[in-house]
């Protein structure tokens, strides 16, 4: 296994695959029996918050870092193995928040899951290249576009300053007639090439379906190329499928609309899974006791779909 367990996704262009990246990535890990976080430390331009349905009352990592929470209260279980921490969207919360507050969220949050995902913001803002220096490692994700590539040079630059390390690039929404091989720009850029991610349809249709694409259609060759990287990645054995598009209908399912996140007992949010996915068979003990006694909120799967969809539509 990798002893790397904290991963900055990164990149200097918005628009390029990064949250999905994220998400896939501890999918996959999450499916193999790793405790997994997806953190959204763009605390300005939040990506993850419709995977749980926030109420405009809901508690966040903005909340967290303005000291008016514990991590716990802003930690929703998406499914078993895995919890998201998402960042709030008002900007009055954010104003009120202290990225330096993001060293103690990332060790608390090491010591109770196997790996913690940081989705950064693009650009060069102070709480974009802070999570650079406080992961383990940085994973470059960047299209084989040169504008794309050109600003991934910067969060390399970034990455230096920061005091980070690089693990490598990903390559998304890849095509076999491209121009220049996916090595030359991973050497141009003097990282490891990670892994390539080819264009597939399904990607964008399992965002509106509001699943993860390694669960939509996991035969789908970006639900693969997915599994491949974070098995590459981690050193993690996961069960890679042969490619192929059986049984994407069946899998490409729930458009049932999720009610809103309602107050819980201890007053936090807590929203039905529903729709037949693996989270409504589930007591809690696996997303609870597993993921080191938090009490989390229970997100609505479907709603992924809002938040990426915003963040990372372009064509």
């Amino acid at each position: 296994m990798s002893h790397e367990t904290v991963y900055a996704i990164a990149s200097g262009k918005g628009g390029v695959g990064k949250t999905t990246t994220t998400v896939n990535l501890g999918t996959a890990l999450a499916e193999a029996g790793e405790r997994v976080a997806i953190v959204d430390v763009d605390l300005g331009m939040a990506n993850l918050a419709g995977f749980v349905s926030l109420t405009p009352d809901s508690t966040t990592l903005h909340d967290v870092l303005a000291g008016d929470a514990s991590i716990d209260d802003a930690t929703y279980r998406l499914a078993d193995n895995i919890v998201a921490v998402p960042s709030g969207t008002s900007l009055d919360e954010y104003a009120e928040t202290s990225p330096e507050g993001l060293r103690d969220v990332v060790e608390e949050l090491r010591s109770r899951f196997d790996y913690v995902f940081l989705d950064v913001g693009a650009g060069i803002s102070h709480e974009t290249v802070l999570p650079l220096g406080l992961a383990d490692a940085v994973v470059l994700v960047s299209t084989p576009e040169p504008a794309a590539v050109h600003d991934t040079k910067k969060t390399i630059e970034l990455t230096d300053r920061a005091g980070g390390e690089i693990a490598g690039l990903v390559l998304t929404r890849t095509r076999p007639d491209g121009d220049v091989s996916h090595d030359e720009l991973a050497d141009r850029l003097q990282v490891p090439l990670l892994g390539t991610i080819p264009e597939d349809p399904a990607a964008r249709d399992s965002v509106y379906a509001g699943t993860p694409l390694v669960v939509f259609e996991p035969g789908g060759p970006a639900a693969v190329a997915y599994r491949r990287l974070a098995a590459d990645l981690t050193g993690i054995e996961i069960d890679i499928p042969e490619p192929d598009r059986d049984g994407a209908e069946d899998t490409a399912s729930t458009d049932a609309e999720r009610p809103a996140a309602e107050p819980n007992a201890d007053g936090g949010n807590e929203v039905d899974a529903g729709g037949g996915s693996d989270a409504d068979d589930d007591d809690g003990t696996d997303g609870g006791e597993d993921a080191g006694d938090t009490d989390e909120r229970e997100a609505a799967h479907d709603d992924v779909s809002s938040a990426i969809t915003e963040a990372e539509s372009d064509p």
